[in-house]
């Protein structure tokens, strides 16, 4: 009889032990299924800072937020958009985060996370063309990424033409033909959209530099429970300090 007692009592033991380990395994399931839930990221759609091809997507703010998100213990899920629809998705809360500069119609949507390195904002015109100043643009027209805000000063003053292009390949196109005086944006994506059109660099003539401005990685509002803004901080001082940023963009400049 008490054998029979110590085998019941050890069942029992055993199936609630079970129990228990089937309860475990199902809210570790649960625990990983949340934790890897993507985090979606829109990234600028110009080279280099986002490149989208026929058969791959890259680019610099593009890997730069990639090894970001996954640094902080997230899964990854990013493609390349237009400035509209990335400020349409950061409102709605359908896109978590991006890199890319601060704008007005945006700072009651986004948390400012962590600053990237200012870029100048220039005007360009071709060799031999100089632009003094910004009062010097007033009759000319410039080639003016479409849904881009890159100078304040330049959008506001209706004495300078603004000709909205797809893409600084385009501005490029329209300046060596003749059809603009002058590109507006970063340094950077200007020249890389005449490399990729096979165009040297001394097509241009000396930049006018307009402004400053300062990319963020920015979240959504509507993503502060996915996302920790304390782990994105300190994933991104750890990318600060390996240079992982300079590493990009020496890969793609």
């Amino acid at each position: 009889m008490k054998y029979v007692f110590i085998f019941f009592s050890l069942l029992l033991f055993l199936q609630g032990f079970a129990r228990a380990e089937n309860s475990l395994v199902k809210e570790q399931k649960l625990l990983s299924a949340e934790s890897h839930e993507p985090i979606i990221i829109r990234t600028i759609g110009f080279p280099p800072y986002g490149i989208e091809g026929p058969s791959s997507t890259g680019g610099i703010y593009y890997e730069m937020a990639n090894i970001l998100v996954e640094k902080a213990g997230y899964y990854p899920e990013n493609s390349v958009a237009p400035y509209s629809r990335i400020i349409r998705e950061l409102k709605s809360g359908k896109a978590d985060m991006t890199i890319m500069f601060k704008y007005e119609e945006l700072k009651e949507y986004v948390i400012y996370v962590a600053p990237l390195p200012a870029l100048q904002t220039v005007v360009i015109g071709l060799k031999g063309t100089t632009f003094e100043s910004v009062h010097s643009l007033k009759g000319k027209e410039i080639a003016y990424l479409r849904g881009a805000k890159f100078s304040t000063q330049i959008d506001n003053d209706p004495e300078i033409r603004k000709y909205s292009t797809v893409d600084f390949a385009q501005g490029v196109k329209m300046l060596k033909r003749g059809r603009v005086d002058g590109i507006i944006g970063p340094i950077d994506p200007i020249l890389s959209a005449a490399k990729q059109l096979n165009e040297d660099r001394n097509l241009f003539g000396d930049p006018l530099v307009v402004n400053e401005n300062t990319p963020w990685v920015q979240i959504s509002k509507k993503s502060r429970d996915k996302l920790s803004i304390e782990k994105l901080n300190e994933a991104f001082k750890e990318l600060q300090s390996e240079d992982v940023l300079n590493a990009l963009r020496r890969n793609y400049l």
